[in-house]
This record gives C-alpha cells, structure tokens and sequence, in this order.
C-alpha cells in the first residue's frame, strides 16, 4: 500500500533513523517491520490479517487506528483514499499506557 507520514520525525525516522534513540531499540525495529508490512500490503485486509499486529479501530477517534509494537507501544495510523487507491497516514508511535 501507499503511505505518508502525518508526522516529519517518524518520517525521518523511516528514511534515515534520525530520532532512533527517542524509543527503545524493540520499538524501532517493531516500527521498521510494521512499515514493511505496510508498502507489502495491497488492502487493508492484509494489515487485519497479521497475527501480532492487532489492528484495531481507536474508540473516539474517527478513522485512526492502531497496531502494536509491543505490549507498550503502538503505531497509530488512519486511512485515506486518493487517486493511486488505498493510503495508509502514520500518525505516530504512542505509548499506549502513557495517553
């Protein structure tokens, strides 16, 4: 699937691991997997059906979504849609007991 980033740190995060020390080692590895599996994906249903990655619907929150990292930290996501398709936003990697 296609992507963009909401958020110019994780994007700098993404393409040069600037801001890497910001997280733990696990989560940016996690991160770098999840992004992965995001560009691999043709739908949305791809990203549903990975085993660990839970994909679930935030409550409140129109159109976000999150997939875990670990047990702590998430990636949070929405999706769009424009003219090559599907979009996936990264929003930001959140501390899921922190928020």
């Amino acid at each position: 699937m296609n992507f963009r980033f909401e958020d110019r740190k994780l994007q700098s995060l993404y393409e040069t691991e600037e801001g890497a020390k910001r997280y733990p080692p696990e989560v940016v590895e996690a991160f770098f997997r999840r992004m992965a599996s995001i560009k691999a994906a043709k739908d949305e249903r791809d990203l549903r059906a990975l085993k660990g990655a839970r994909l679930e619907k935030l409550k409140g929150e129109q159109d976000r979504h999150s997939m875990r990292l670990n047990k702590k930290w998430r990636l949070l996501i929405g999706f769009e849609r424009d003219a090559g398709g599907a979009l996936v936003v990264v929003i930001k990697i959140s501390d899921h007991y922190d928020e």
